[in-house]
C-alpha cells in the first residue's frame, strides 16, 4: 500500500478525517480541517466546491493521484471524491508523503534518453 494512503489509514482510525464534500466544507468552515483533499476522478463541482471552500476558509487544498475507489478503501465509506484531514501533523505528513511517492515513481524514467523513450 502506497505510504500515503496508509496514513489516511491512521487518520481514519484516530477520527481525524471528514469524509464526503459537506463534512469537509463543514470541518473547514469550523477551522478543523487542515487540508482539503480531492479524488482523481472526483466531478468538476466536487473540485469546485473543495477549492472555494479551502480558499474561503484558509485551508490548503490539493487534488490526490487516487481515485474515489481507492479512498473509499481507506475509509470504508463508499467512494468519496472530497475529504479533509482535521490534524495539521498529519496533513503535512500525507502530503510529504505524496511528494515523495511522485519523486520516487518519476525517479526511474528521469534517466531515460528521448530516444529510449
Amino acid at each position: 500500500m502506497d505510504r500515503s494512503l496508509s496514513l489516511l489509514g491512521i487518520a481514519k482510525k484516530a477520527g481525524l478525517l471528514a469524509i464526503g464534500s459537506q463534512a469537509a466544507a463543514l470541518s473547514a468552515r469550523q477551522g478543523k480541517a487542515a487540508l482539503i483533499i480531492t479524488a482523481s476522478d472526483a466531478s468538476d463541482g466536487s473540485i469546485r466546491r473543495a477549492k472555494a471552500n479551502a480558499d474561503a476558509d484558509g485551508v490548503k487544498y490539493i487534488a490526490v493521484p487516487y481515485t474515489r475507489f481507492e479512498l473509499g478503501s481507506i475509509t470504508g465509506r463508499g467512494s468519496p471524491g472530497t475529504i479533509a484531514i482535521l490534524d495539521k501533523g498529519l496533513a503535512d505528513g500525507f502530503t510529504d508523503r505524496l511528494t515523495q511517492t511522485k519523486i520516487s515513481t518519476k525517479a526511474p524514467h528521469s534517466n531515460r534518453k528521448e530516444s529510449d523513450a
